[in-house]
């Protein structure tokens, strides 16, 4: 299998320049540009720009996929879109880390594992890309999910203690799914995780509520949100505002950490509910078998039954079969004297039906490509 890349930019915040877009070229002539998108696919060579800066200047959204197992997705958020030091929390090691990049923060999500199939694009941007503003509005089920997955992946250490868990862990979003399989966090340590998770609140804003916090608001708080609505993309200045607003009506605080779990808590419990559900699975396994087994033995049962209304009939049709000459009808007269053999042991006529089979034997000596067959079968051992 030849090597496969896929890069794929998203500007969310505002479109890029025309100018933006001819630097943009520079660095592939078969990339697919737009006002808000970078994408370009590669079978043996490899991509020319730098991440960094292409997330530093252009684009607020970033996932990179390879047939090797590589997944990777980042997001460029405002700094007052997130709190960095709670953020921070949340990123043990370099499969989940945080950056400061200027006015921005930069989350990076990644994980590797060697796959035994290459599924290709499945459209991970368009799935992923919600998530962003979700994490710009306070949700930091997306953080948690990539702390979660370094754990999954022996990255922290088992004294530590988890970070706070955000509620909502129970019902995760379409976004939130595809953000657990494209990081592959086992679904049980989901589980095991969103047992302490509160339920997620329902967000209902009141148009009137919203006007007066608004008119409560500072004058230099206001100011400087006109200001950046004239200088900045409108949506990301809406998100911070409805975020601020959600805080201060209706807070969602993480569950407190005092008593919280550790790692090797975690660890244990998510081995011992594994172990549970591997052991359930056997058992419907096994029962599925022998429900299948029985069902077969049931049929075959019927089968034999009919057979014994005609057995001298079945004897001339193997006679038949075998005189086509064909290996086809060779493998029908096989089974169907393996068919009889077993009748007659049900019926106690076994030295009969094995009479009958040698004479067989004996009358088509010259035939070796039924007599292979015969002894495929096991009519002879």
């Amino acid at each position: 299998m030849s090597e496969y890349q896929y890069y794929e930019f998203l500007a969310l915040d505002r479109p890029l320049t025309s100018n933006e877009m001819q630097q943009l070229r520079t660095f592939s002539t078969r990339a697919r540009i737009a006002p808000t998108s970078f994408i370009n696919e590669y079978n043996w060579g490899d991509f020319r720009g730098d991440v960094n800066r292409f997330m530093t200047k252009y684009f607020d959204a970033f996932v990179y996929f390879a047939n090797w197992g590589t997944h990777e997705l980042r997001f460029r958020l405002p700094k007052a879109g997130l709190d960095v030091s709670l953020a921070k929390r949340y990123c043990p090691s370099e499969q989940t880390s945080l950056r400061l990049a200027g006015e921005h923060t930069i989350l990076t999500l990644w994980s590797e594992r060697e796959e035994g199939e290459w599924e290709g694009d499945e459209g991970w941007m368009s799935s992923l890309a919600p998530l962003r503003a979700d994490l710009m509005a306070g949700d930091l089920r997306c953080l948690y999910l990539g702390w979660l997955h370094c754990v999954g992946c022996d990255e922290v250490e088992e004294e530590e203690v988890e970070p706070p868990v955000p509620p909502g862990l129970q019902d995760l979003t379409a976004p939130l799914r595809a953000l657990a399989d494209f990081l592959r966090v086992d679904e049980t340590l989901i589980e095991v995780a969103a047992e302490v998770s509160p339920p997620l609140a329902a967000e209902r804003d009141s148009a009137e509520e919203l006007r007066s916090w608004i008119q409560a608001l500072p004058g230099p708080d206001k100011d400087s949100l006109l200001y950046r609505l004239a200088q900045e993309s409108p949506m990301a200045v809406q998100r911070e505002i409805l975020r601020r607003f959600r805080e201060t009506r209706r807070p969602q605080p993480p569950v407190p950490e005092a008593g919280g779990r550790t790692v090797g808590e975690l660890l244990s419990t998510w081995n011992r509910q594994t172990q549970e559900k591997q052991r359930r699975a056997a058992e419907k396994k096994a029962r599925e078998k022998a429900r299948k087994e029985k069902e077969a033995a049931a049929t075959r049962q019927t089968y034999l039954d009919g057979l014994a209304q005609r057995v001298p009939q079945a004897w001339q049709q193997v006679e038949a079969l075998i005189q086509t000459h064909q290996p086809k009808r060779y493998d029908e007269a096989a089974q169907l004297l393996r068919d009889l053999c077993d009748l007659a042991d049900r019926q106690d006529k076994t030295a009969e039906a094995r009479a009958h089979l040698q004479a067989l034997r004996d009358a088509h000596a010259n035939k070796p490509s039924l007599l292979r067959r015969l002894d495929e079968a096991g009519l002879f051992s």
